[in-house]
């Protein structure tokens, strides 16, 4: 029986000592995978539960022809349009009747969870009508509508269009303001309207030279006064006009655009 001399214990030492240092390297990145592993799925599902949205409230400064659109990060509706800057247009959605961005506690309703329709759906660009739509009621939809409506909701009139307008599955929802003009809307009806998540769309001017066409549910539609007085406050509030912007909005040829000679409906 051979004794084992000491340059073998060594070497025994040695491969021992380099296979505990191998073990503690892999249990090290072990924990430190499973580290990220975690930190990068709370961000991952966090990204996932955001679905596009942003609970960031910086304020953003778009500037659209000669006006700006002050608004926070949330309220924006696309991810490429939450920049400060000069843009084309730009798309808002806010909860209704609070009138404000995604938030975690209306995540439902912003994803539309269990058919939830509380969202209005905003969309500013630069006026190429001469009228909005209530101005464009006498001289263009009286034309193209059935008479009489028939009574909606709110002392709202639907009006159907007729065939040779263009306008299928759809109706024109009318209502008296008492201040001249009338309220009108455009709403879909029909299978079409049941796949939409905002049926019913207006447009009015707004700020120095812009148009926002506005959407909502036709659930809304019984309470159009108070919606219609929500959106114009909002818009006070977040449009100005600024001649710091005048020639960023200039390089955008938004002021050069020429205004169509016959009125798009």
């Amino acid at each position: 029986m051979q004794t084992a001399t000491t340059q073998d214990v060594g070497s025994v030492r040695a491969i021992d000592d380099r296979f505990m240092f191998r073990v503690f390297l892999a249990f090290a990145a072990m924990a430190l995978a499973a580290v990220l592993i975690s930190f990068g799925g709370k961000t991952i599902g966090r990204s996932i539960a955001l679905a596009g949205h942003t609970e960031d409230t910086t304020l953003r400064e778009v500037v659209v022809g000669n006006d700006v659109i002050s608004v926070p990060s949330n309220a924006i509706r696309f991810e490429r349009e939450r920049r400060t800057g000069v843009a084309a247009g730009l798309h808002l959605y806010l909860r209704w009747p609070e009138m404000s961005g995604y938030r975690t506690e209306f995540r439902d309703d912003f994803n539309h969870a269990d058919g939830a329709r509380n969202i209005v759906f905003l969309s500013f660009e630069p006026r190429m009508m001469s009228r909005d739509m209530s101005g464009r009621f006498e001289p263009i939809y009286r034309a193209l509508i059935r008479h009489p409506g028939e009574p909606g909701p709110g002392g709202l009139s639907f009006h159907v269009f007729s065939e040779k307008s263009g306008y299928m599955n759809e109706i024109l929802a009318v209502g008296q303001t008492g201040a001249g003009e009338p309220f009108v809307a455009r709403c879909l009806t029909g299978p079409v309207a049941a796949e939409s998540l905002a049926e019913c769309e207006r447009d009015i001017f707004a700020g120095d030279d812009l148009s926002l066409t506005y959407r909502f549910p036709a659930s809304l539609l019984g309470d159009w006064r108070r919606l219609e007085a929500a959106i114009r406050q909002y818009v006070a509030t977040v449009v100005q006009t600024d001649a710091r912007y005048l020639q960023a909005g200039d390089r955008l040829g938004q002021r050069s655009m020429s205004r169509i000679a016959i009125e798009k409906l």
